[in-house]
This record gives C-alpha cells, sequence and structure tokens, in this order.
C-alpha cells in the first residue's frame, strides 16, 4: 500500500508543465530574502541558494538574495516565523518539498495548515537515495535491508526530516517492497537537515543516511559516502549515471522529493504573480535545465495555481500513506 500510494505521488509529480500568463508588473523586491528551513547543507539550503544565485545571474533579480538558515521542527520553525510575524512580507520566498508537505500532512506544524501561505513554484523533483559511509562494508541495498529485516537493532538510519517525515518514509518505502512486513522496526534517527544526518554517518553514529540525491552530491563528490540505490524507476544520466537504482537490485521502491517555494499568506497579489514568474522565468532556461542535469533533478514544472493544487492533493496522498503505516490516525 505503502508503494502503490508512492508510485502516485511520483507520477502525479512528474506530470507536464502549466504557464502562468502575463508578467505582473510594477514590484520588484527590494530586498529579497530565502528561508532554507534546516541548516546549511541540506536539500532547503541548496533550494535557496542555488535559486537566488541563479536568478541573478540572469538578470531576475537585481540583487542578492540573502538566504536565512532557520532549522528546527523539520521545517516548523521557519513555517511558524512566517505565518505569525512575516505574513505581509513581499520580499520574503521559502524553500520547501515533498518534507514539507509531509509535516503538513501529518499536523506536525502545531496550530498550522498549507492554506495559511501562498505556494508559488516548482523547480524539480529530487529522487530520493539511500546511502552509507564510503569505508562501509555494507556492498548494496539488499544487504542493508538484510540486516534490518534479521535485527532491526543493529542498524540506525538518519535522514534530514522529523520521525515520519519524506526522509524516513523513503526508507520505509524500500523496507516495505523488500518484505519487512512491520515497518515501524526500521529504526531512524531524524536530524536538521541533510548535511547534519551525513555528519553523523560519518561519525560512525549511525549506518546508513536517507535523503535526496541532490544533498548527497557534494558528499559524494568529496568522497565522503557511497550511494547503495537511487530511488528512480532507471539510472539517472550525466554524472549519475553510476548510481544503481534500488528497483535493479530487487526493491521495487521509488520516491521523488519535489522541491519548490511558498510565500507569506498575505503577500500582494502583485508581488506574489511577480515572485511565480520570476521562477517560471528561470526554470524556461538552458542554465536552468543544466542545474538540474547536474544535480539529479527531473522535470516538474508548475507555477501559480497549479502548485497550489498540486501541493494539496501531494498532502492528502501523504496523510493515506502515513494513516498506512500507523504513524496517524
Amino acid at each position: 500500500m505503502i508503494f502503490k500510494a508512492t508510485r502516485l505521488t511520483l507520477a502525479a509529480a512528474l506530470l507536464g508543465a502549466t504557464t502562468l500568463g502575463a508578467f505582473a508588473e510594477g514590484f520588484t523586491p527590494e530586498n529579497p530574502e530565502c528561508i532554507a528551513p534546516a541548516n546549511p547543507g541540506g536539500g532547503w539550503d541548496f533550494t535557496c541558494r542555488q535559486v537566488g544565485k541563479s536568478l541573478q545571474d540572469q538578470g531576475l533579480l537585481d540583487k542578492t538574495m540573502q538566504v536565512v538558515n532557520l532549522a528546527g521542527g523539520g521545517g516548523g520553525v521557519a513555517f511558524a516565523e512566517v505565518v505569525n510575524k512575516r505574513g505581509d512580507d513581499n520580499d520574503l520566498i521559502v524553500a520547501a518539498s515533498s518534507a514539507t508537505a509531509t509535516r503538513l500532512a501529518q499536523g506536525a506544524y502545531p496550530g498550522n495548515t498549507m492554506d495559511q501561505v501562498r505556494w508559488l513554484a516548482s523547480i524539480g523533483a529530487d529522487y530520493g537515495v539511500i546511502a552509507v559511509a564510503a569505508d562501509s562494508e555494507i556492498k548494496d541495498l539488499p544487504a542493508l535491508l538484510d540486516m534490518i529485516k534479521s535485527d532491526p537493532t543493529t542498524v540506525s538510519v538518519a535522514g534530514g526530516s522529523a520521525v515520519g517525515g519524506w526522509d524516513h518514509l523513503k526508507v520505509l518505502i524500500a523496507a516495505n517492497a523488500y518484505g519487512i512486513d512491520d515497518v515501524r522496526t526500521v529504526k531512524y534517527i531524524a536530524f536538521d537537515g541533510g548535511g547534519e544526518a551525513v555528519t553523523q554517518l560519518l561519525a560512525g553514529s549511525v549506518q546508513a543516511f536517507t535523503g535526496d540525491i541532490s544533498e548527497a552530491k557534494g558528499f559524494v563528490d568529496s568522497g565522503d559516502i557511497r550511494v547503495l540505490a537511487v530511488l528512480s524507476p532507471e539510472r539517472l544520466g550525466g554524472e549519475f549515471a553510476d548510481f544503481p537504482t534500488a528497483k535493479e537490485q530487487g526493491v521495487d521502491a521509488i520516491g521523488a522529493n519535489w522541491r519548490g517555494f511558498y510565500a507569506p499568506g498575505d503577500m500582494s497579489d502583485a508581488a506574489y504573480d511577480a515572485w511565480v514568474q520570476k521562477i517560471a522565468d528561470l526554470y524556461a532556461t538552458p542554465e536552468w535545465k543544466e542545474v538540474m542535469a547536474n544535480n539529479g533533478l527531473a522535470p516538474l514544472d508548475l507555477q501559480g495555481e497549479a502548485f497550489q493544487s498540486f501541493v494539496s492533493d501531494s498532502v492528502a496522498q501523504i496523510q493515506q500513506i502515513s494513516k498506512d503505516i500507523g504513524i496517524i490516525k
């Protein structure tokens, strides 16, 4: 049931594009800012920094976007900050992903719902990975899952989302697909962002890491970690062609993490439309296509109302998955 629901989420994520329409004239952010709701080094941090740099490089912003790391509560601290204190800030956008939808679906941001903010646009979909330290004796995904199946207490898996979050769900999807009936036995340890989770992996505090390919890439390039499996339907291209899929190892599991942005709920229509258009214009450039290819991002081109509807559907689907595994009732 978990795998089936996740396939539906992936299918929705990789459907075609939408367009916004006419550019909203008359608004330019004076002090553009992006909140990354985690510590440096994770996927949200990548989303803010890469998009901010690319917007300026392409002349879509005439000022440098300030990136503020605001970790805590699996994104909940940042969400509450935006809703309660910065609800009408026209210069502010916030990095979001499937992890954000997961926490909202599970009611993990106390008193907050997805309708309290405005959903701007997506910038791509990031496939999940399961990895180990480069010097680990665990050679492939079945070996890791066999260890979990035989004695779950001997294996801890670290991720950058809270318990029940998207990083957690990815390893549960793989375990379920491998025949581990009670996926609640999988030992998952949550950290504030993928960077911190990898640090604990390298320190030997945990045996494996679950995250997304964009946040894992730098640690692979530095020789610190080794990817056991990418949760994609088939091998990715380019720099990622050497990473085996879970599917080719006999584990029929797929997990794609969308990446995008939300804005304060009381942002003006002019500011909202302008931010949506800027992100849409960036997505359409060859330079952004190259960024996507270099960081393992799959196509996901949704803006404005289409993205709002997509997030709403994602929240509903993740609620069902979470019920299936007993995380919520």
